[in-house]
């Protein structure tokens, strides 16, 4: 006979989100039970968020050499070792990995399982030869890379997240499948690690971002020498390991072909529902993920699912942020509602591309003439010039009374800057907050204030103002 544990919570997965409820409610002294099949720290630390981050810094390390000469600066010969390149993503991965181990959260109280879990019922859910009857459960197993229907793909060697950071040598041709954030920033990672590189998008590169400022990042990336094929749909794969052949038809329904060394499927996400037993638990579930209530609740009461798995914004801030919301609800018995609209997102290429908030065509739908669009270039802030980043826009859409309903900004540290504009949005701040506060010079988040300062920019026009000013001279 197995052992039955009887924890308030039991958290089924060891990814971002699985590892911040298990990490707080153990904090709060609760009994926590986590289950985790494959590696702790899940696909963010292991295959994700990390990894692309870590070969991005190396490939920005290349650029950087490439683009000294305008600083005065001359480094001579240039080479690049790709596995060398390699190691220092697996170093990164590595320097984390402790902080989401086992023996960590065991060491926090958690009782931790490496077993695949399934329902077995709406109550219980087994683990190995552990039947676990929690309080409460929450579904954080997260998503892996959904690879579509196409002929062919199924008969030869392609990469996916998950397989791509195993590569020692650089690839001589890599087309990439998918216009998405994580088929540019690898594909911008491996040109300037020195492979060719091509990307096959069905529709619109970044088609999810302000398209004015994606065209910024995708000009430096042609620029760069990396080959987008946009409204291209590929039509069937073919060819061997080191030699691959995609068909596709292009964007006036001509046809394409390619050929390369390595191909790399970045289509998008899928959740990990499968062999958890969402039936025998009563969870509602399709092909986007387990659907959840605005608190995060699946159609079983006891259950929650937070991060990929429930569909949604799939970043792992999001997860942390519904991890957060879980406990409040779990520990606390607090009404929480999951808010979409406060939600950022950046894109890690050179210039980087950051959202928070409402678009411009959304704001419009929404607020109608009283929708302002505010922007400040790059080229006009002291710092960029300084730094030589001077391609890139910031824009700001305000609303009624110059409330702040978005943000999007293409260039250097767009993510940092994105960071500030998030916070204004989640606190309902106006024009007049981003004028008030004070930016230290030179940075480029002056850019925020500049653009805000532009809101007010036919305030000294007002024939009322000035007399007004004119009235308070005659008094001295």
């Amino acid at each position: 006979m197995g052992a039955r544990l009887t924890p308030d919570i039991c958290v089924i997965g060891a990814g971002s989100a699985g590892l911040s409820v298990a990490a707080a409610a153990a904090a709060f002294g609760v009994d926590v039970v986590l289950v985790e099949k494959g590696l702790m720290g899940g696909d963010c630390l292991n295959y994700g968020c990390v990894p692309s981050k870590a070969l991005l810094a190396a490939a920005k390390s290349a650029a950087g050499e490439k683009r000294s000469k305008k600083f005065g600066v001359s480094i001579g010969s240039q080479s690049i070792d790709f596995s060398a390149a390699n190691d220092h993503v697996r170093s990164v991965i590595a320097a984390i990995e402790p902080h989401d181990s086992q023996e960590r959260f065991e060491g926090l109280g958690v009782t931790v399982l490496r077993q695949a879990a399934e329902f077995s019922s709406p109550e219980l859910l087994q683990a190995g030869d552990t039947e676990i009857a929690a309080r409460r459960f929450v579904i954080a197993t997260g998503s892996s890379a959904f690879v579509p229907p196409i002929p062919g793909l199924d008969q030869v060697s392609y990469l996916t997240n998950e397989s791509l950071f195993e590569l020692r040598e650089t690839p001589s041709h890599l087309i990439i499948i998918g216009g998405g954030p994580i088929g540019l920033e690898m594909a911008q990672a491996h040109r300037r690690l020195g492979a060719d590189v091509t990307v096959v998008e069905a529709q619109k590169a970044l088609g999810k971002d302000d398209q004015e400022l994606a065209a910024i990042v995708l000009d430096r990336l042609r620029g760069e020498g990396i080959e987008i094929l946009e409204g291209t749909q590929v039509k069937e794969v073919s060819g061997s390991s080191g030699a691959i052949t995609v068909q596709a038809a292009g964007a006036k329904g001509e046809a394409v072909t390619l050929s390369g060394s390595h191909l790399l499927v970045a289509t998008g996400r899928a959740p990990n529902v499968q062999g958890l037993g969402l039936d025998k638990a009563g969870v509602s579930f399709d092909a986007k993920g387990i659907k959840v209530d605005k608190g995060l609740r699946t159609s079983n009461r006891k259950i929650y699912a937070i991060g990929d798995v429930a569909g949604g914004l799939q970043f792992t801030h999001v997860a942390g942020y519904q991890a957060g919301l879980v406990i409040r609800s779990i520990l606390f018995r607090l009404p929480v509602k999951m808010d979409n609209s406060i939600v950022p997102w950046v894109t890690y290429t050179s210039p980087e591309l950051g959202h928070v908030g409402l678009d411009e065509q959304e704001a419009r739908r929404r607020y109608g003439a009283k929708v302002k669009v505010l922007s400040a270039d790059y080229a006009g802030n002291d710092r960029a010039q300084a730094e030589g980043e001077t391609t890139g826009r910031l824009k700001l859409i305000a609303g009624p009374g110059g409330r702040l309903l978005g943000a999007d900004v293409a260039g250097a540290q767009a993510g940092e800057i994105i960071n500030l504009l998030s916070l204004a949005l989640s606190k309902k701040m106006a024009m007049k907050d981003l004028v008030g506060f004070i930016a230290p010079y030179p940075t480029l988040g002056e850019l925020v204030r500049r653009a805000a300062i532009s809101y007010y920019a036919d305030v000294p026009k007002k024939s009322w103002l000035r007399s007004v000013i004119s009235l308070l001279r005659k008094f001295g």
